[in-house]
């Protein structure tokens, strides 16, 4: 398989050594469930620095959980095959790896992330985690524009989280999850 490298900057300098280890190994365990490949780039930053980049980049204001962008060169090869959540879930170790490797850069929002970990009994960090899982998901076509789609891929999230170990985010018990993309606005 190609080689995955996940780089992890915290923008906001108040994660611990302890959650950025955590965060990255479990972001390379994720990522690799998936089959890919390539190199993801997670930025952990705050609200003001999200607001900011939500309004620039998507013309939305306020912040949001996660913005993904999707640097790969769709010329180059076809679009990754989109995983089922089934095969998420299945016993194999990956799921058949994509054409192209990834490359990506993750802006995940600490601030939100403590907010509804806090509201959902989580860590920040398992928080944090599914917000990189979404932006995976849609660099490998899934999308979450109307609440079918956003079922299905909430299922192939917790598909992932719970594959490799962390446990489901949103068929956990009280979870109430409006889920990465549909958080604050």
């Amino acid at each position: 398989m190609p080689k995955l490298s996940i780089e992890l900057t915290d923008q906001t300098a108040r994660l611990i050594p302890m959650q950025l280890d955590w965060l990255t190994r479990h972001i390379q365990r994720a990522v690799a469930r998936l089959g890919g490949s390539g190199e993801v780039r997670v930025a952990v930053v705050d609200d003001a620095a999200m607001s900011q980049a939500h309004q620039e980049f998507a013309g939305v204001e306020g912040t949001t959980d996660v913005l993904t962008f999707d640097l790969s060169d769709p010329e180059s090869a076809p679009p990754p095959p989109k995983p089922t959540a089934a095969a998420i879930k299945s016993d194999n170790v990956r799921v058949s790896s994509p054409p192209f490797p990834l490359d990506t850069d993750i802006m995940v929002c600490l601030d939100e992330a403590s907010r509804q970990a806090a509201r959902r009994g989580y860590s920040t960090e398992k928080e944090l985690l599914l917000y990189v899982v979404h932006g995976v998901l849609h660099c490998l076509g899934w999308d979450d524009h109307d609440e079918a789609e956003a079922a299905q891929m909430h299922e192939a999230e917790d598909a992932v989280l719970i594959a490799i170990g962390v446990g489901a985010a949103y068929a956990a018990p009280g979870s109430e999850h409006s889920g990465p993309g549909e958080g604050t606005r």
